[in-house]
């Protein structure tokens, strides 16, 4: 089969690779139908070592069931799926907890051993998908596959950071970083009843994206003059950080209200953090993390994608089959994609 590989020295190439097989009785194989190129994937790209050569990329696909093993019941060949992003057994406290994340199983797609044991990835023409039953869930009939990779992460992703930071109706949210979390997390938020969405981006062409899917679009030098007008200068409510690290924890604690919440999403692409821990106190602001959970929240937010009350494919910037995708990377890695995907 054909598969997007990493080089090891940042790059990727299309190959022929060996065709998974079910190694357990409880695996899927799944033939690959649109896969999406995540900003995971390129900022492992970059960091030397993270990612080896010959390591499968790929979290965000949906496809087709071609084959299963002996003790799965629920997932069956010929059914349309969508995967989570990374794999859990589906039966231990963590799982049984609804915290599918931290599952000893847990395996993430592409990603090699950045975030765990490695797992070949689903940019390819098939993939092996362990726990099925747990990790799988079928595509409703009437969502296409451009809405439905996103499923897996980046809606669960939104989803999960809202959620945590406790959204009321009508209260006002602002996003840190208009990549395609950022965007996809202020269609949530929208969707769910939030009342002002500012998307806070220094990317001239994604401030124009977010503000065309509904958002209030401003630089960040902009941002903190914005919020104080449209709160009444009281600060924001919520703050989503879809940055990560030092440059979107800064900007959320500076636009944040006193008793506000943070939630932060975004990969941090730095161990340590100096943290205004006297002024978050003197003002009660609540700062949170979190992981996207498809397995446990995809029965929530996947009605709203098939009564098109939420079109996540609205980020899709370019797409691309599966023989162009090195030059489908160089564009996303620069920022000539938003969101990119590649079609099987």
């Amino acid at each position: 089969m054909r598969a997007v590989i990493a080089l090891g020295d940042g790059t990727v190439d299309v190959v022929e690779a060996a065709k998974p097989t079910l190694s357990r009785d409880t695996d899927a194989i799944v033939r690959v139908t649109t896969a999406a190129i995540c900003g995971t994937d390129l900022g492992l790209l970059r960091e030397p070592g993270r990612l080896p050569r010959g390591t499968i990329i790929g979290h965000e696909f949906v496809g087709v069931v071609q084959s299963v093993g002996a003790a799965v019941r629920g997932i069956r060949p010929g059914m349309r799926v969508v995967a989570c992003d990374y794999t859990a057994c589906g039966l231990c406290w963590w799982c049984r907890e609804g915290a599918h994340w931290h599952c000893a199983e847990r395996r993430f797609f592409g990603t090699g051993e950045a975030f765990g044991q490695m797992l070949p990835g689903g940019q390819a023409e098939y993939v092996r998908v362990p726990f099925a039953d747990t990790v799988l869930a079928e595509v409703p009939d009437g969502v296409n596959d451009r809405d439905a990779v996103f499923l897996g992460d980046l809606i669960p992703t939104g989803w999960a950071a809202l959620e945590r930071a406790g959204l009321r109706h009508g209260e006002t949210v602002v996003i840190t970083g208009g990549g395609p979390v950022g965007q996809v997390a202020s269609l949530v938020a929208q969707a769910i009843g939030a009342g002002p969405v500012i998307v806070s981006e220094p990317d001239a062409g994604r401030r124009k994206v977010a503000a065309a899917l509904g958002a209030t679009a401003v630089s960040p030098a902009e941002a903190p003059e914005i919020v104080h007008e449209m709160t009444s200068g009281r600060g924001a409510d919520i703050v989503i950080d879809g940055v990560g690290g030092a440059p979107g924890l800064d900007a959320a604690v500076r636009l944040v209200r006193s008793r506000g919440r943070i939630c932060s999403v975004g990969v941090p692409h730095t161990e340590h953090w100096t943290a205004p821990v006297r002024e978050a106190f003197v003002r009660e602001v609540t700062l949170s993390f979190a992981v996207g959970d498809a397995i446990r929240d995809r029965d929530r937010f996947t009605p709203l994608v098939s009564a098109g009350l939420l079109t996540p494919s609205a980020v899709i910037s370019g797409s691309a089959p599966l023989a162009d995708a090195r030059e489908l990377y160089a564009r996303a890695e620069a920022m000539a994609e938003l969101k990119a995907v590649i079609e099987l």
